[in-house]
């Protein structure tokens, strides 16, 4: 996963997509985001479960330990090493979910630039990724995206790929009554398969995250 994504839909369409009943502490606003070229760094709404039930926070997309401050912080974290690593211990039981309308890759096609393409579910509705993080209140928040090696057609657009649960197992994962061996292999195992997802050719104006517009996930030749 190379680190740019769409968000454009808003908090409705995400609790929709969960299934939960509960009232949500909103603090991403009730108008859809709109936002349709993220990059590292930027605030994306993040979806988590703390002892006041459920809340839909923005968090910046990028995090590192405080002892690290000699490297830029990542924004995804390989689930082969995320459980058990010292770089993300602090931070792997805090679990959330990043809802997202899709991503992009770039794809060496032989020609002088790599051609970006869009990555999305197949059935329309947001992915739910599996994200870690730091929800504290202050400077140092922040989150990451758990990617995983592709698998399908997906190998042909990229090596990785975000870790996209269903609504009853995001539930699951945002609940943090999840061991941590059990939340290791539902992230390992139960992951959507490639089947879930298509995939297009979009215009290389989305390289310019200045570049915005809903023109920028419409397929191109």
């Amino acid at each position: 996963m190379c680190g740019r994504l769409s968000q454009y839909r808003g908090l409705h369409d995400f609790v929709e997509t969960l299934s939960m009943p509960q009232a949500w502490r909103n603090n991403i606003g009730e108008q859809p985001l709109g936002h349709y070229n993220v990059a590292p760094t930027t605030q994306v709404a993040v979806l988590r479960v703390d002892d006041a039930g459920p809340r839909a926070d923005l968090v910046r997309w990028g995090w590192r330990p405080h002892w690290a401050s000699d490297r830029a912080a990542p924004t995804n974290a390989r689930i082969e090493k995320v459980a058990h690593g010292a770089f993300f211990r602090a931070i792997w039981p805090h679990r959330a979910i990043t809802p997202v309308d899709g991503w992009y890759e770039w794809v060496d096609e032989g020609g002088s630039k790599k051609q970006p393409y869009y990555i999305h579910r197949r059935d329309g509705r947001p992915a739910l990724c599996a994200a870690i993080g730091q929800f504290t209140g202050n400077e140092h928040n922040g989150f990451v995206i758990i990617t995983a090696d592709a698998q399908g057609g997906l190998v042909d657009v990229h090596d990785r790929r975000p870790v996209v649960l269903s609504s009853d197992l995001a539930i699951d994962w945002m609940s943090g009554l999840m061991p941590s061996e059990h939340a290791e292999q539902l992230l390992l195992n139960l992951g959507e398969p490639a089947e879930a997802f298509e995939w297009h050719r979009v215009d290389a104006a989305v390289g310019n995250v200045r570049n915005q517009g809903s023109e920028l996930i419409e397929p191109v030749q």
